[in-house]
C-alpha cells in the first residue's frame, strides 16, 4: 500500500530515547518500518525502550552526551544513516539573576553543543547519506516564547533554531534536510514528578486554545513527516506544535 511517510529501509538514530518525547520518537519510527538505534545514558530504561519497539532492532548504545568522549564513541559505532534527531535535553528553571556559569554550561552543553557536535561529526564522517534528514527537536520557549526562570532553557533553544537555518543552507547540496520541531508542553514524566502540583497544570493548561498539553507521540508523528520522503522539499523550517499556545 502506498504510503509516503513510510521509513522503510531507513536508518534512523534517535537520541534521548530512554524517556519522554525520544521513546515515542523511536517506537513510532519503528512502527513505520524504520531500522532504529536508540542512545540515551540510563540504562535501564533504555531496554525498555528497545523493547517497546516493533521489529528486528539494532542494539542500543549507551551513551552520556555531556562527555565528548561519549560523544566520539556513538559515532564511532554508527556506520550509515539516513536520518538522526537530535531529542536529548535538559531543562533548569533559574531567576536570571541566580544562574551561574556552571548552570548555563550544563544546559547548553546538552540542549545545544552535543547535538550540534554529534551532527558535524556524523556529517563530516560521511556517515549521513544524501537524501537523508536531520531534526532537532527545540521548543517554543526562546523562540515563541518564554516564561519567567526559564532564561537559559530558552536560550539553548533558541540557539538550536538558529544553527538549523544555517545548517540546511549548507547542507542542501549534499541533499541533506534540517529542520527543527517546536513543541509546547509536551505530557512526560517530568510532569508527575511533583514539582508543580495537578492544580497548577489544570490552571495551566488552560492558556492553550485546545485546553490541553500535547502527547509524546503527537511529536513523533511530525519527526516521521520530517524524516520521511513525505517531506522532500522542506529543509531550514520550524514546525509549530503548541496546541494554538502562540496564538493568544
Amino acid at each position: 500500500m502506498y504510503n509516503p511517510f513510510s521509513l522503510e529501509n531507513k536508518t534512523i538514530l534517535v537520541t534521548g530515547a530512554s524517556s519522554g518525547i525520544g521513546r515515542a520518537i523511536a517506537i513510532e519510527c519503528s512502527k513505520m518500518g524504520a531500522s532504529v538505534i536508540i542512545t540515551g545514558r540510563n540504562e535501564e530504561r533504555l531496554k525498555e525502550t528497545h523493547t517497546r519497539m516493533e521489529g528486528n532492532q539494532p542494539n542500543y548504545i549507551l551513551a552520556d552526551l555531556s562527555l565528548p568522549n561519549d560523544v566520539q564513541n556513538l559515532v564511532q559505532k554508527i556506520t550509515s544513516l539516513n536520518g538522526l534527531v537530535n531529542c536529548a535535553g535538559l531543562t533548569k528553571s533559574l531567576p536570571f539573576q541566580f544562574a551561574t556559569r556552571k548552570n548555563i554550561d550544563e544546559v547548553f552543553n546538552i540542549n545545544f553543543f552535543a547535538p550540534v557536535e554529534i551532527s558535524r561529526l556524523l556529517v563530516k564522517n560521511k556517515k549521513i547519506k544524501g537524501g537523508s534528514s536531520i531534526v532537532f527537536i527545540s521548543s517554543i520557549s526562546g523562540v515563541y516564547y518564554t516564561i519567567i526562570g526559564n532564561s537559559i532553557y530558552s536560550a539553548s533553544k533558541g540557539a538550536i533554531n538558529g544553527i538549523v537555518k544555517s545548517m540546511a543552507l549548507e547542507l542542501a547540496p549534499k541533499s541533506i534536510r534540517v529542520n527543527c520541531i517546536n513543541p509546547g508542553m509536551i505530557n512526560t514524566n517530568l510532569l508527575s514528578e511533583g514539582i508543580i502540583s495537578k492544580d497548577q497544570l489544570q490552571e495551566d493548561m488552560k492558556k492553550y486554545p485546545l485546553k490541553r498539553y500535547g502527547k509524546p507521540e503527537e511529536v513523533a508523528f511530525a519527526a516521521i513527516y520530517l524524516l520521511s520522503d513525505a517531506s522532500n522539499w522542506v529543509t531550514g523550517s520550524n514546525l509549530l506544535i503548541d496546541g494554538g499556545l502562540t496564538l493568544t
